[in-house]
């Protein structure tokens, strides 16, 4: 069994996830983790933040239910409104990351949106991606030139193909896949105890 996650990396909810998906590998070890980009704010989605409504609210909701923190630099860069999420550029440099630590990329999927939510770097800048390499001890020009190269770019793209395939319209969705069997573990929110019960439940019914 594996599961894969799919999340985007400029999705609240995803960012709120982060900790619930690190204390479940925490238990489990032993579990292949495959990270997935959606691609949740692409095409006519790909519009200033302002015109999503009281982002403020959504996020203060996310720190209600998960307990993650939304930072002051990132307050200061959504604070006119202008600013625009762009998920295939940070389906880019997830698959960037990917490609020079795939073992690490859980951690890296959630320094990347630390980047973001806590310290406001917008994921479509190289040097976002330079910051999390270098306090991740990776290649840092390695991963600036991986974000610009074609490689990740086609990669962004079968990440968003893969979970339509997988009927992925929600971001995150934690799904354990064994062989042809794929079942939903964790859709939007759950905890890690939560979680846990689902996975004992499907092992047993192994």
């Amino acid at each position: 069994m594996k599961l894969v996650h799919v999340f985007d990396a400029y999705c609240g909810w995803s960012y709120g996830f982060a900790p619930t998906l690190a204390e479940l590998l925490r238990r489990h070890a032993d579990l292949r983790v495959d990270v997935v980009s959606g691609g949740l704010f692409t095409g006519p989605r790909r519009v200033p933040i302002r015109e999503f409504g009281n982002v403020q609210a959504a996020n203060a909701k996310i720190s209600e239910l998960t307990g993650v923190s939304f930072g002051p630099g990132y307050a200061r860069l959504i604070a006119d409104g202008s600013f625009v999420m762009d998920s295939e550029a940070a389906a880019r440099g997830v698959a960037a990351l990917r490609q020079t630590a795939p073992d690490r990329i859980v951690d890296l999927a959630a320094a990347l949106q630390h980047a973001f939510y806590v310290d406001g770097l917008s994921l479509s800048d190289p040097a976002t991606y330079r910051a999390v390499a270098d306090a991740a001890g990776l290649d840092s020009d390695s991963v600036v030139d991986a974000f610009a190269a074609p490689g990740p770019a086609a990669a962004a793209k079968a990440d968003f193909t893969r979970a339509a395939g997988l009927g992925v319209n929600s971001f995150p969705t934690l799904l354990a896949v064994e062989g042809d069997r794929i079942t939903p573990l964790a859709v939007g929110h759950a905890t890690a105890d939560r979680i846990d019960q689902r996975l004992h439940a499907l092992t047993a019914a192994s």
